[in-house]
């Protein structure tokens, strides 16, 4: 008999395991009640031993469930960015129509008072060193553009084509400072020149208009229609500010445009007739 507990522990397993094989190996036939008494006895062990080994085989399998359920989180997460992107998909295609939808209804409204056929046309470039400067758009000579096109947006003005290729334009932004826009103040009709600020800012200044006119902040401003290049009332921007040019003889205003030249994506282009 070994003298240390594990030794002991041992051997009492073994003896255990050697009683279980002969009582299993008799099972199918009539036991003589010693084995019977043995059997009833070694019950509560052959429980706790069954228990003990499942238990075993629990952990042995815990690898593997763990690595099964890393596998199925990284294939929800997976499932959950594809469902995320075909969301935002869905939410700028919608975000895509309303904004081609309000250009169609603009189309149908405007296009009595511009004496032309209004056309679409996406932007697709710009000029990163002078943001409100010019833009690119998806249509070209091959479309009919032509260099001094009316361009717009249902909120106002955005300036007007000054390159064409086969397949794109360039177009001229108000907001440019090399841009000059004949204009007047819608209340009282006064006249003035509207241009961009140095600075590439998103605003515009409106010089030399006549101090007989009374101009104060928030009058809106209209393109007058006295050169070619622009047709009358088209809608520019709103005054915030007005001061006197330093000669004295003219008043300057400040204007916030009605188009956020920031977010140009789409813009209609006016074919004179």
């Amino acid at each position: 008999m070994p003298r240390h507990p594990l030794g002991k522990i041992l051997f009492l397993l073994t003896v255990l395991i050697f009683l279980l094989i002969i009582l299993k190996a008799t099972a199918k036939n009539e036991l003589a009640p010693p084995a019977k008494t043995v059997r009833d006895v070694l019950a509560p062990v052959s429980k706790v031993t069954m228990q003990t080994g499942q238990a075993i085989r629990n952990v042995l399998k815990l690898p593997v469930s763990l690595a099964k359920a890393v596998k199925q989180n990284q294939e929800l997460k997976e499932k959950v960015s594809r469902l995320e992107e075909q969301l935002r998909e869905a939410n700028e295609y919608r975000l895509e129509n309303q904004r081609l939808k309000k250009l169609l209804d603009f189309k149908e409204t405007k296009i009595k008072t511009t004496r032309g056929a209004v056309y679409s046309a996406a932007v697709i470039g710009r000029d990163l060193n002078n943001w409100f400067g010019t833009i690119t758009v998806n249509k070209g000579a091959r479309d009919g553009l032509k260099v001094n096109m009316t361009v717009i947006i249902p909120a106002g003005l955005v300036g007007r084509v000054i390159s064409v290729s086969q397949k794109t334009a360039e177009v001229l932004l108000i907001t440019d400072p090399r841009s000059g826009v004949s204009c007047l103040v819608q209340e009282n009709r006064a006249p003035g020149l509207a241009e961009g600020m140095i600075g590439n800012t998103n605003q515009l200044q409106m010089i030399h208009i006549p101090t007989g006119f009374i101009i104060r902040k928030d009058q809106i401003v209209i393109t007058s229609g006295l050169s070619d290049l622009y047709p009358p009332g088209l809608s520019v921007g709103r005054i915030i500010k007005v001061t006197r040019e330093p000669s004295g003889l003219f008043f300057k205003a400040t204007i916030q445009p009605f188009v956020d030249f920031n977010r140009l994506e789409e813009v209609l282009i006016i074919f004179e007739r």
